[in-house]
């Protein structure tokens, strides 16, 4: 429960305040459609938890679901073109269904949470400086497991309750727990740390990504070392430094966070594509 823990928080917080509930999903998703098939939402009579796309569509699910809660309707699915005939202009069709969350239903549905957060990518933060924090923060909200690993105590107090920390005094070591797929983003404040996170990582061929802060420099020393300790040219070439890509030439931290955990989700995303297919 540790990954995306403001969302998870906020799903139980809503579980335990709201009653009674209806969970609310796509089942089909033909055509083009704000979201895909599996997408749920929770719905109460007073109150709803995440989205299934928004739009018309969802606030004819709304409606539908809270009919279905005042004994109004006992139709549990819905088919609903996105077209004109409700105000989109997607031009797909979607298939919902509806299902109260009673005591059989919330136990088929808290597997079903522990199981998506199970199947989500490790991402590992190597440092909790200003874009490290930035960085956590970005990740708490997104389908991750993310981890921030520092050497230094004064900064892992400085982050969020909702960020998962840990305190290390040889990171590098913990790069061998990162599950295979894995992301690892490495921008402590001692390049000399950056360089041995580095080659811990480079080292694996089962990574989804591996990312540094830095600058053009900062890359020519980093592959001149490696290759003088042995690391393939081709392990080197796999190094991204820097990260978040070049195309917003602004480096505030929350501008770095924000397209290094775009450029992430692009490599967690075709490195599962690549494995699956």
């Amino acid at each position: 429960m540790a990954a995306m823990r403001y969302a998870v928080g906020d799903l139980r917080a809503f579980l335990d305040r709201e009653y009674p509930i209806l969970l609310v999903e796509i089942l089909e998703a033909k055509g083009s459609s704000p979201r895909e098939a599996g997408t749920f939402m929770l719905v109460s009579p007073t109150d709803s938890h995440a989205t299934i796309g928004g739009g018309q569509m969802e606030f004819m699910a709304i409606d539908h679901a809270r009919a279905i809660l005042a004994g109004m309707s006992t139709q549990m699915r819905l088919d609903i073109p996105l077209g004109p005939e409700i105000g989109q202009c997607c031009g797909g069709r979607v298939t919902l269904g509806f299902s109260r969350l009673d005591e059989t239903g919330m136990a088929a549905f808290d597997a079903r949470i522990e199981a998506r957060l199970s199947a989500m990518p490790e991402v590992w933060l190597f440092g909790a400086g200003h874009v490290g924090r930035a960085l956590g923060e970005v990740l708490a909200l997104l389908p991750v497991k993310g981890t921030v690993v520092e050497t230094r105590a004064s900064e892992l107090a400085l982050m969020s309750v909702g960020v998962r920390h840990r305190l290390a005094a040889m990171p590098e070591a913990l790069v061998a727990e990162a599950a295979p797929g894995a992301a690892i983003v490495i921008l402590t404040h001692d390049h000399a740390l950056d360089f041995l996170i580095a080659r811990e990582a480079l080292a694996r061929d089962d990574l989804a990504y591996v990312g540094m802060i830095g600058s053009k420099t900062k890359r020519a020393t980093f592959a001149s070392q490696a290759r003088e300790s042995g690391l393939a040219q081709a392990r080197i070439d796999r190094l991204v430094l820097p990260i978040g890509g070049r195309q917003v030439p602004d480096k505030r931290p929350a501008v770095i966070a924000a397209m290094t955990a775009a450029e992430l989700l692009v490599a967690l995303s075709s490195y599962r594509s690549q494995g699956s297919s």
